[in-house]
């Protein structure tokens, strides 16, 4: 099909709810558009986690790996267990694997009422932020060079 013929094709938009199948194709689709772009290959997830003797979780992190780039897409201490030293240590594990897995870069985002001050500390440097975040807030997005 020409290109021509794409446009002049009947289609209609549609707003749904969620939509498991979409989210699929166009993760696959952009997954593949990204690789062909950068030569970086699919990215690979990975989690870290926290639990006590019992088994409970206490924290955890998500994570994947691009190419040379590490980027936390989740971090979360249990409430009880905040400021006991959690976050830093399933920060300081997700970097060691990133490391290991060759990366030099890691990156993450997190909200004005969350924890901009916590990635500071751990070295990460504020690269951007965006507003539009109920209540005033903004998204606050952090680099770091990571395996020197």
């Amino acid at each position: 099909m020409t290109d021509e013929q794409h446009r002049d094709r009947a289609a209609a938009v549609r707003v749904s709810g969620p939509d498991e199948a979409l989210e699929q194709r166009l993760d696959d689709e952009l997954t593949a558009f990204n690789a062909r772009a950068t030569g970086a290959g699919t990215p690979e997830d990975f989690t870290v986690r926290v639990e006590d003797t019992d088994g409970e979780l206490l924290g955890g992190l998500t994570a994947w790996i691009w190419g040379g780039c590490c980027a936390v897409d989740m971090l979360w201490v249990r409430e009880d267990q905040r400021h006991a030293g959690w976050g830093s240590r399933l920060m300081r594990a997700a970097e060691a694997e990133a490391v290991r897995r060759g990366c030099t870069d890691m990156i993450v985002s997190t909200y004005t009422f969350q924890a901009p001050e916590f990635y500071r500390k751990l070295g990460f440097r504020e690269t951007g932020r965006a507003g539009g975040i109920p209540g005033g807030h903004e998204d606050v997005q952090f680099h770091k060079a990571i395996g020197a």
